[in-house]
């Protein structure tokens, strides 16, 4: 299972999604990858500490290897790095990936990533892809690689008017390049279930046939302590109660997996 968290805006908890879900998995035993698509590396570094300088080579060497005519090139393992999480590993990102991106576009190597996660599926049982918030290289390669796509939202007018637009995104990906890609669905992301606002947002998206998942994700400070030590929560709070939520979300997930969910 290839899994993408995508959304064109930032700081909607992409990454942190991402990670907290790979964690869970791997804690379950499920040979899991995270490939960290946002040149910022946030998830590389929640995972890695301080350590993820040391992680070499990055995706930005093996999209710059793709534009090599060597004959001689780095097989796709070579990329991937051991997390300090069992069963969990790493595939990091580097800023090379910004001045890496035209070059990419220009040359079409637009399937690149899907030949090699293709081939890592062998090896893992699950790969989550973080991306980054622009609908751009990355983020359609990753989409095209994908059999699900997760859309994170925070509870806004402004996400609500995004989240239309990015469906038609991923239908466009799958209409063109792949048809067997699903929406698993909205996650609901820093959720105030005691506010008006969020709570009537969450439900117009339900009236409007639109895909929200029934887990829902709490605001707390518990995430930036996370990020802080570079823990997922599964590591550092195991029985918070966001900690809960996250496993009822991958719980979802799993029995909904291949069902496939369409705007209607």
């Amino acid at each position: 299972m290839i899994r993408v968290v995508f959304n064109q805006k930032g700081g909607v908890g992409k990454s942190t999604i991402t990670v907290n879900l790979a964690a869970i998995a791997a804690e379950r035993g499920r040979r899991t990858l995270v490939v960290d698509l946002d040149g910022q590396g946030n998830a590389s570094q929640y995972l890695l500490g301080h350590a993820v300088s040391d992680a070499t080579p990055t995706v930005a060497d093996f999209f710059e290897q793709s534009l090599s005519y060597k004959l001689s090139t780095l097989p796709i393992g070579s990329f991937v790095h051991r997390t300090p999480f069992e069963n969990l590993d790493l595939m990091p990102a580097s800023p090379d990936l910004a001045d890496l991106h035209g070059k990419l576009e220009s040359r079409s190597k637009i399937l690149k990533l899907r030949k090699a996660l293709d081939s890592l599926q062998e090896t893992y049982d699950e790969i989550f892809i973080d991306t980054p918030p622009a609908l751009n290289f990355y983020t359609r390669s990753a989409l095209i690689a994908a059999d699900g796509c997760l859309i994170p939202f925070d509870c806004d007018d402004f996400s609500r008017q995004a989240l239309y637009g990015l469906i038609d995104a991923v239908e466009d990906i799958r209409d063109d390049h792949n048809e067997d890609l699903v929406i698993e669905g909205i996650v609901v992301n820093q959720f105030q279930p005691r506010a008006s606002l969020p709570v009537r947002i969450v439900q117009e998206l339900l009236d409007e046939g639109l895909p929200v998942l029934d887990s829902k994700l709490s605001s707390s400070v518990k995430i930036r302590e996370s990020h802080d030590v570079s823990k997922p929560l599964v590591a550092c709070a195991p029985g918070h109660k966001l900690t809960a939520e996250f496993r009822g979300l991958y719980d979802e997930l799993e029995a909904g997996r291949g069902k496939g969910r369409r705007r209607k």
